[in-house]
């Protein structure tokens, strides 16, 4: 009896490939293809804006010097927090007088406080330092305290190309004549009171507790911190300077 042809050629072909897998070794599978490579970040941009709604810690004071000393950052911080603030040309008046990085600081938008008078001119740093000041003390100092809101600031100004005390007894260069320096001589509440540093300072009531936590709070903040406590010439303000010293009174 002969096989077909058909039959046989396919039996010896399924013979001889079981004859070749018995005696090939195994052939690895093929590579899985990986993950692919994480492309090229940019690096992390800086945060800018969170300084001043941050509140006051350890750190706060140094990140004023940090932040506040190049103008571009400066700027950004302030307009990213909604406080208005417009740069102006440098200007030299004397070899101890000038206002460098300087410009005028207008409304925070991000609270109801505004500035009497408004729109002072003043180093960008001490702008961010009164920025921090007001939204993390001094508002929040008089709705709990006094149990209202500032709407108003009184100050006496920032730039004044003089010495310090108003140059009694002193040939010191005040922090005035470069613009680092904002006096503060009271608020005003939305319910119509006036809190000032000549009527209020001493004694033990609210507005002595408001004006002195506001005066401990700038202590954190600003370098140089002077108030009725320093001396007499302070006696109807405090003097709150953007610089990296260290004395608070």
């Amino acid at each position: 009896m002969t096989l077909r042809a058909g039959p046989l050629r396919s039996a010896l072909a399924a013979g001889l490939a079981a004859a070749l897998a018995a005696c090939s070794p195994m052939l690895p599978d093929a590579p899985r293809p990986g993950p692919s490579p994480a492309a090229p970040g940019r690096p992390e941009a800086p945060l800018v804006g969170g300084l001043i709604n941050r509140p006051i810690d350890g750190g706060t004071r140094s990140a004023v010097l940090r932040e506040g000393a190049e103008l571009t950052r400066c700027v950004a911080e302030l307009t990213a927090a909604r406080v208005s603030f417009s740069p102006t040309p440098d200007r030299v008046d004397s070899e101890n007088c000038h206002q460098i990085q300087a410009g005028l600081l207008g409304a925070d938008m991000g609270t109801v406080a505004r500035m009497n008078p408004g729109q002072p001119k003043m180093t960008c740093q001490l702008a961010l330092a009164v920025s921090v000041w007001r939204r993390q003390s001094l508002e929040p100092a008089a709705r709990e305290i006094l149990g209202s809101d500032v709407v108003q600031i009184d100050h006496f100004g920032a730039y004044a190309c003089r010495n310090v005390n108003n140059g009694v007894g002193s040939t010191r260069i005040s922090a005035h004549a470069q613009a680092a320096a904002l006096d503060v001589a009271g608020v005003r509440l939305r319910d119509g009171r006036r809190i000032s540093l000549t009527e209020d300072w001493h004694g033990d009531g609210p507005e002595a507790r408001f004006l002195r936590r506001i005066r401990d709070d700038a202590c954190r903040i600003f370098g140089t911190v002077l108030s009725p406590d320093y001396n007499a010439v302070h006696h109807d303000h405090l003097h709150l300077e953007a610089t990296d010293t260290r004395f608070c009174r």
